[in-house]
């Protein structure tokens, strides 16, 4: 009797499970893609600040051309720049902590060029300096892609949670490793790209 019990318990399982694995493969392979997404935007969004982290040691040398009493600002900015370069995560490593450590140090790094930027306002020769300009242009250029890839990484990060924690999903995405991904934290300001025009 108990073993005839036991068995029959087995069988239900095994239903189960069969019935299950197709679902199963279906849904995994889709998380799959999910999470590449994620990935991918992720690489978009560091590509964009390593743009802006490039931009800026020519930025300083134009501004430097017009003005050596600035000294402070420009050392602000560049031990902002070498912070800022400093933090990479990997995709496999978004975590909300190491998030909120680059996500420190990138707007570190925009509070020091608006800072560098406010500085140019008290030189008249530097703003129509045609090499300041076509900086300055590419500095807003990559500013706005930065707000722009931010925005798909958020979107690819929101679809990767979401179906995560849909049902049955949400019983077995832990066992194959898909955690939920971090989201950038809305600060004060945060929706504006730093203002670089004049």
């Amino acid at each position: 009797m108990g073993n005839h019990f036991h068995m029959k318990k087995l069988i239900k399982y095994l239903i189960v499970l069969l019935a299950v694995l197709p679902l199963t493969s279906c849904n995994y392979n889709s998380l799959v893609e999910k999470q590449q997404n994620v990935d991918q935007a992720w690489a978009q969004v560091e590509n964009q600040y390593q743009r802006r982290a490039d931009l800026i040691p020519n930025l300083v040398n134009t501004v430097k051309g017009y003005s050596t009493h600035e000294s402070e600002t420009f050392e602000k900015v560049t031990l902002a720049r070498a912070k800022a370069t400093s933090i990479t995560i990997d995709a496999d490593n978004l975590t909300e902590d190491n998030l909120a450590k680059f996500q420190a140090a990138q707007n570190e790094l925009s509070q020091a060029l608006k800072s560098l930027l406010a500085v140019t306002e008290a030189y008249p020769d530097l703003k129509a300096n045609e090499n300041f300009m076509n900086l300055q242009t590419q500095l807003e250029g990559t500013e706005n892609r930065i707000a722009t890839e931010r925005m798909r990484y958020t979107e690819a990060v929101r679809d990767y949670n979401t179906a995560i924690k849909k049902f049955p999903t949400t019983i077995y995405a832990g066992w194959f490793g898909f955690d939920a991904k971090p989201q950038f934290k809305a600060e004060e300001g945060a929706q504006r790209a730093p203002e670089v025009s004049f």
